[in-house]
């Protein structure tokens, strides 16, 4: 019993000795653990009370980038349009130059030469002058000769449409015309007018070549010898409507020679519209590229923006191509059909075909843009990509390093083939090219090539040998 008791006393000692450290470790730890829940909650809640600030400023910031990158894109499609017609309608060489090849398309040149010959008929009245010269009993006859002398008239017009001195007059008309920039949106143009309700083109100086030349052709058709101004020099005089009346003996209606394209009045408002854009183009090209700078200046992720600018810019180009269009469509639908619309078209066609141009180049800058972008950018697809044109990049360099080292041993054993084939492929490019400058660059390159693989195969020979010699 007196054994047992200091044993029991003894674990009751560790006991009560263990009691305390336990009693004071288990407090310190909740200590730690509820400071460390206090400093997470803490965290969170600085983390809550951020978030509401910075998303929607720079949610607002995605969203200004987005609308200034497209009002940017849309901007610059119409800029380019604007600089276009500064440059091209309203510019008088330019112009010149543009609708100087107009008589030559087969389509214009049928249909002023239709109106051409319906005019003429119209200011001689040419079957009802047969009728007064034939006798009663041959009057039926005025219809039939009528209608042969009209294709004689047609092809007296196409004969001076294809002449030189056509050519003449058409670039004289058409620089009298832009002579006169403001007169053309005025609508107080001489040669082409445009108001709110048509455009017309003057085909008076040509309707005069043709009198003369029937007059030469024909001269009893007149009843008298007809004197009238030749406009072959280009030179169209002021008062060349009352000389026409005065030869051929006819007072001229109105609106003789006066082809109406159509009369919607949409011409005339754009032209103010070109008018007013040629003042403030300037501004508006300065405005764009500072559109553009905004919108990168706000952008938080700029590839993004550089992305939806690329696609903008294609949707703005092929929008304003669409309505170019149907703009055409509606100014054709005005013209009669058939020889006359197709005139008209041709025409449209070659005035627009560098504006078409400046669409499709924009639409492929646009999506370039985008691609590049886009591959610029975390994404798997362009991270592999990138990765596998780096790959790439590094084996084809090893493999032309390697090819470089073989070549000249390679030359140096099959010199006549390579040769041969640099003859073949001078003789080739030769046949394609067929300017003297161009052979005579084939040429030198030629004889550049078979002197620099001769030495190139002499040098491999002599290092063959040296290394022959010193094994």
């Amino acid at each position: 019993m007196t054994s047992t008791s200091p044993t029991t006393s003894a674990v009751g000692g560790v006991e009560d000795t263990a009691s305390p450290v336990g009693a004071t470790a288990v407090p310190e730890e909740n200590v730690e653990l509820e400071r460390l829940r206090a400093e997470v909650a803490a965290l969170r809640d600085q983390l809550e009370t951020r978030r509401p600030r910075r998303f929607p400023t720079t949610a607002f910031r995605g969203v200004l980038a987005a609308i200034l990158a497209a009002v940017a894109a849309f901007a610059l499609v119409t800029s380019v349009v604007g600089l276009w017609a500064a440059r091209t309608t309203l510019n008088t060489d330019r112009w010149v130059a543009t609708v100087a090849p107009l008589p030559q398309d087969p389509r214009v040149n049928a249909a002023v030469a239709q109106y051409a010959t319906t005019e003429v008929f119209r200011v001689l009245d040419v079957e009802q002058r047969l009728r007064a010269v034939l006798p009663e009993q041959a009057a039926f006859a005025a219809g039939p000769i009528a209608g042969q002398l009209r294709e004689q008239v047609r092809a007296t017009v196409v004969k001076i449409m294809d002449s030189d001195r056509f050519q003449a007059i058409w670039v004289e008309v058409n620089r009298r015309l832009h002579q006169r920039l403001l007169a053309v949106v005025e609508g107080t143009s001489a040669v082409i007018t445009a108001s709110e309700d048509r455009i017309q083109i003057d085909l008076l100086p040509l309707i005069n070549q043709v009198l003369r030349e029937l007059s030469d052709q024909l001269p009893t058709l007149f009843g008298k010898q007809v004197s009238l101004p030749d406009l072959s020099s280009g030179a169209i005089p002021e008062n060349l409507r009352l000389r026409v009346e005065e030869a051929v003996g006819v007072s001229l209606p109105a609106n003789f020679a006066q082809f109406t394209v159509y009369d919607s009045g949409q011409l005339w408002e754009a032209q103010q519209a070109v008018a007013a854009a040629k003042r403030n183009l300037l501004l508006f090209a300065g405005g764009t590229i500072l559109l553009l700078i905004a919108a990168f200046a706000v952008s938080p992720r700029r590839r993004r923006t550089a992305v939806q600018f690329g696609l903008w810019l294609v949707v703005a180009s092929v929008a304003i191509t669409a309505l170019l269009r149907a703009v055409r469509g509606q100014i054709l639908a005005e013209v009669p059909a058939g020889t006359y619309r197709d005139g008209v078209d041709a025409a449209m066609t070659t005035v627009f075909s560098l504006l078409r141009e400046r669409g499709v180049q924009l639409i492929w800058i646009g999506a370039l843009i985008a691609v590049l972008a886009y591959l610029a950018g975390p994404g798997r697809f362009p991270v592999w990509l990138r990765g596998g044109v780096r790959r790439g990049a590094v084996v084809g360099w090893r493999w032309t390093r390697d090819a470089a080292g073989r070549a000249p041993d390679f030359i140096a054993r099959y010199l006549d083939p390579v040769r041969v084939a640099g003859v073949v492929v001078a003789a080739v490019l030769a046949l394609i090219l067929s300017s003297w400058t161009s052979l005579l660059v084939v040429a030198v390159l030629l004889a550049v090539y078979e002197i620099a693989v001769t030495l190139i195969a002499r040098r491999q020979v002599e290092t063959d040998t040296a290394a022959t010699k010193a094994a």
